[in-house]
């Protein structure tokens, strides 16, 4: 494949602020402008489409939400159990679950998983591990039936809501992305 213009060749963009007022009626919401490139001695007139300039914060973090449960739909639920899994915490068994599996939690779940530990303070049974209560394999199979509902079944309004109110939500947003 050759490319367009060897390497040597200088190229100068300069761009206008104002749209062309064919892209308004074009059903894309994006917005074109005219760009000026120079390449040595001639001159070419390109448009080029961009985002929209203002896209509201909650415009974007509904999109964001959006995006994100989408992808979260296509990754499979695990049908073989890896092995049993020691934890002593719910948030400790999700981070085993994530490694051993490396699959990410959904946003749902890890906030679930912290929930639950919150919960058992203050319980006479506070301070045993958790897999002395709950047999592991229970424990695991509850983890994997409630991300399979929340991949499923949340709606990104939702999230998206809960992600505005709480400005720490990128914290239960796991950042492993396995190959489909």
């Amino acid at each position: 494949m050759k490319r367009a213009l060897p390497w040597s060749d200088q190229i100068d963009v300069i761009s206008s602020d104002e749209s062309s007022s064919s892209s308004s009626s074009s059903s894309s919401s994006y917005s074109s402008f005219d760009v000026e490139v120079q390449v040595n001695d001639g001159t070419k007139n390109v448009a080029v489409d961009q985002p929209p300039k203002e896209l509201s914060s909650d415009g974007l973090l509904i999109r964001k939400a959006e995006i994100y449960q989408e992808y979260m739909k296509q990754l499979p639920i695990p049908t073989q159990r890896g092995s049993v899994i020691p934890f002593t915490t719910w948030m400790g068994l999700g981070r085993s679950i994530k490694q051993l599996y490396g699959q990410p939690l959904h946003y749902l779940t890890n906030i679930l998983l912290k929930q639950w530990d919150h919960s058992r303070v203050g319980s006479e049974d506070e301070h045993r591990p958790l897999d002395i209560i709950i047999h592991p394999c229970k424990a695991e199979a509850t983890v994997w039936l409630v991300e399979e509902l929340h991949r499923q079944t949340s709606s990104h309004h939702h999230m998206a809501k809960l992600w505005q109110s709480d400005p720490m939500h990128h914290a239960f947003i796991d950042s492993i992305f396995p190959q489909l």
